[in-house]
C-alpha cells in the first residue's frame, strides 16, 4: 500500500506542471476558436447595424469586459484549415513570448476597426472583408495549436 501511495505522489509531482501547462492550451485554443473562428460567417439581422456591431457585441459579451477593442480579426475558415499552420513553428515572438507562425495560404478575413468620432461609451465599428494571410501565435514550436493572431500579411 505504501509503495502505491509512493508511486501516486511521484506521479503527480512529475506529470503536475504537464497537466497544469496542457489545461492552460486548451483554455488558449478554445478562447482563440471561440472570438476568432467563425465557419461559415454569420449573417446578423439589419438592427445591429453590420456585421462587426453584432460580432463585437458577441466579443466583448464573451470577453467580459465594456472596453471597445480597436482592431479585432475573424476568420472564416474551418478550423482544419487553421490548425494546421502550428504544426511546426520554427520562429519565436519574443514580443508575445511564443511561437508564431505566418500561413502559407490566405484565408477570408473580417478586419472590424473601431469607428473614429464616438463618445468612449460608444463601440460602432466598420467591417472590411479580405483575403489574407495570417500571422499566428502558436502554444509551442511542434504539435502545437493556434492560440491567437498578431497581424495578417
Amino acid at each position: 500500500m505504501a509503495h502505491a501511495v509512493a508511486w501516486l505522489l511521484f506521479l503527480q509531482l512529475l506529470l503536475g506542471p504537464t497537466l497544469v501547462v496542457d489545461i492552460r492550451v486548451q483554455i488558449a485554443t478554445k478562447k482563440f476558436r471561440m472570438l476568432h473562428i467563425e465557419y461559415p460567417r454569420v449573417n446578423y439581422p439589419e438592427s445591429f447595424q453590420g456585421y462587426c456591431n453584432g460580432l463585437m457585441g458577441y466579443v466583448r459579451g464573451k470577453k467580459q469586459s465594456w472596453f471597445c477593442p480597436q482592431t479585432h480579426y475573424m476568420v472564416h475558415a474551418p478550423w482544419r484549415e487553421i490548425q494546421k499552420f502550428c504544426r511546426y513553428s520554427d520562429s519565436f515572438c519574443e514580443n508575445y513570448n511564443e511561437y508564431c507562425t505566418l500561413t502559407d495560404d490566405s484565408f477570408p478575413v473580417t478586419i472590424c476597426s473601431l469607428a473614429s468620432q464616438q463618445p468612449p461609451t460608444s463601440c460602432n465599428y466598420n467591417d472590411t472583408l479580405t483575403n489574407q494571410r495570417l500571422y499566428l501565435l502558436c502554444s509551442g514550436k511542434r504539435d502545437a495549436e493556434p492560440i491567437g493572431i498578431i497581424g495578417l500579411y
